[in-house]
């Protein structure tokens, strides 16, 4: 029986903060009301007149995971990029990010499903190790969300919760017999439904209208749609409700409980959020470990930056148990049990 770990892991930010005082200057709003309803104090944003895309920050965090792992590039053998904000809409940005790398000739591959992209990803790499077709698979999680959010008064309610970044993961076969000890990748565990599609999306442009899809004056009669749309409070019920059912679902598979759960990392999008899965669980607080009051909501980078930040400060260390769960858009959710 295959296994596969994780061997490295890397994270980018672009330089540019932009705090909630910042934002005051794009639309009316305060550091209180956005701090408040979603505990964001802070995020990273590219700099707006630049050509930096998502590619760019996969790029950066990959190399950073690549001397991490202590792998050359060339010994990878997939790749898998997660991401809700393509460079292009074809082809898929894994490609782009591909020819960055100079890695020509494997497979590349983009994952959206946008929050759990990560989780998703994550799943396709371990069946593929655990599969024998590929020993090393570089898996990204990247987002440029900055250049297209409406961050006029009229975006607002969605402008401040997101951020730009990437994280990103190394990972290989495991060697020799593999125990419950033993660095690996559990299991992971994925779900969707399409029912609720249309309660967090961008509507524009779309092949479901008659004729032509993009036709003169289309954005300045369509331009609401063209950015992203959420109802706030379903998404809330629904991710307060899956992410604590699919995170027992994968403890139950592996046969463990949550007191065996060393750290936590959930995907960042609201404090609230996690706070309620938390609190519904009874997982102490020093057990779970948040990133989005730093960086917002970077969607499918927010676990491996979360990783990579937990690595960094002593709260993530070899050895411990990790559970890792996400919700988002679809409505998408997942979980992954890992052994670091």
């Amino acid at each position: 029986m295959r296994y596969s770990k994780i061997l490295g892991i890397g994270s980018y930010v672009p330089p540019r903060v932009w705090t909630n005082q910042d934002l005051t200057s794009l639309m009316e709003t305060s550091d209180e009301w956005i701090h408040q309803r979603t505990g964001i104090k802070q995020r990273h944003w590219v700099d707006q007149d630049s050509n930096i895309c998502t590619s760019d920050l996969a790029l950066e965090a990959a190399k950073r995971a690549l001397e991490s792992a202590k792998v050359s590039k060339n010994e990878i053998e997939m790749i898998i990029l997660a991401t809700l904000s393509p460079d292009h809409e074809f082809p898929g940005t894994a490609c782009f990010f591909q020819q960055k790398l100079d890695l020509p000739g494997i497979p590349a591959l983009d994952v959206r499903q946008q929050c759990t992209g990560f989780i998703y990803g994550l799943s396709i790499a371990d069946h593929f190790i655990r599969a024998g077709t590929y020993k090393k698979i570089l898996l990204i999680g990247a987002e440029c969300h900055s250049k297209g959010l409406d961050k006029s008064t009229q975006g607002r309610d969605v402008a401040v919760l997101f951020g730009d970044g990437a994280g990103a993961v190394v990972l290989g076969q495991c060697d020799g017999p593999v125990d419950k000890n033993a660095s690996q990748i559990f299991s992971t565990h994925l779900h969707a439904d399409g029912r609720f599609a249309k309660e967090l999306w961008v509507e524009e442009p779309s092949l479901e209208h008659p004729g032509d899809r993009i036709v003169q004056g289309y954005f300045e009669k369509k331009r609401d749609g063209f950015y992203p749309k959420m109802n706030g409070k379903t998404v809330f019920q629904h991710a307060v409700q899956k992410m604590p059912e699919v995170l027992l679902e994968a403890l139950n598979a592996n046969h463990l409980s949550l007191s065996d759960i060393d750290l936590f990392v959930f995907h960042q999008a609201n404090l609230r959020i996690n706070e309620m899965v938390a609190k519904q669980l009874e997982i102490p607080k020093e057990k779970v470990f948040n990133t989005i009051d730093r960086f917002g909501n970077t969607t499918a980078a927010t676990i491996p930056l979360g990783l990579d930040e937990a690595l960094k400060t002593g709260k993530l260390k070899p050895g411990m148990l990790v559970a890792s769960a996400a919700f988002g858009s679809g409505f998408t959710w997942a979980a992954a049990i890992i052994r670091w």
